[in-house]
């Protein structure tokens, strides 16, 4: 079977790195390989292949493997998969100096995953809410501030505004061209049974604004 020398282009850099300048793949000894196919079932980035004819696993797409990964080699009853040194990868972090790198990545990991928490806190506090309105709107959302002006009027208010999602189509758009943007969020109050005042107080901010809305429903 033919080796392919190139990674698929999705795994052609580790970390920046070309995928070439690594030398971190498996090698199969084939008088301990018994054909048991699970290296090749169970490696998701289809780094092997499977020969019918002498019914061994075979290294296809060498450098589509993952660096650092040894998996194959654990799970083979067998122990026919090796792999070169773990030196090898710390090598090439040192020399590409990978761990400055990455710290970027991971602060932006890091923020996604506790947006992910705060979020689904506030979506477990708005199920237990007694009233919530979802709101629609179109307009000039950002030029005329209208998010600032609902806050300000909810700040000495048992309210808060939950599920933001703002969509406009530029930033040049809106002020240069003056695009609408579209709104949805959700007003939400704990301990109210009824929100119909502040409801209308929050539509007359919304129209006072220039900005119409297209839905309003209790959710």
């Amino acid at each position: 079977m033919e080796v392919i020398k190139k990674p698929d282009p999705k795994f052609a850099y580790w970390h920046g790195i070309p995928r070439e300048e690594i030398p971190w793949y498996p090698t199969i000894d084939e008088e301990k390989c018994i054909g048991c196919k699970l290296c090749f079932v169970s490696c998701g980035r289809n780094v092997f292949s499977f020969d019918n004819e002498i019914h061994k696993a075979v290294v296809t797409k060498p450098y589509n493997c993952m660096v650092g990964c040894s998996t194959c080699a654990t799970i083979c009853p067998t122990g026919a998969i090796l792999f070169p040194p773990k030196e090898i990868v710390h090598k090439i972090e040192k020399e590409h100096r990978v761990i400055g790198k990455i710290q970027k990545k991971a602060k932006a990991k890091m923020a996604k995953q506790e947006y992910e928490r705060v979020r689904a806190e506030v979506l477990a506090e708005l199920e237990k809410a007694t009233f919530n309105m979802k709101y629609a709107i179109t307009g000039h959302i950002l030029e005329r501030k209208l998010l600032n002006k609902l806050l300000e009027y909810m700040k000495d208010k048992p309210l808060d505004l939950v599920d933001i999602k703002l969509h406009t189509p530029s930033i040049k758009g809106c002020w240069n061209e003056k695009a609408p943007s579209y709104l949805e969020f959700v007003l939400s109050a704990t301990g109210e049974s009824d929100l119909e005042g502040y409801t209308k107080e929050i539509d007359k901010i919304i129209e006072e604004s220039g900005c119409v809305i297209i839905e309003k429903n209790k959710v």
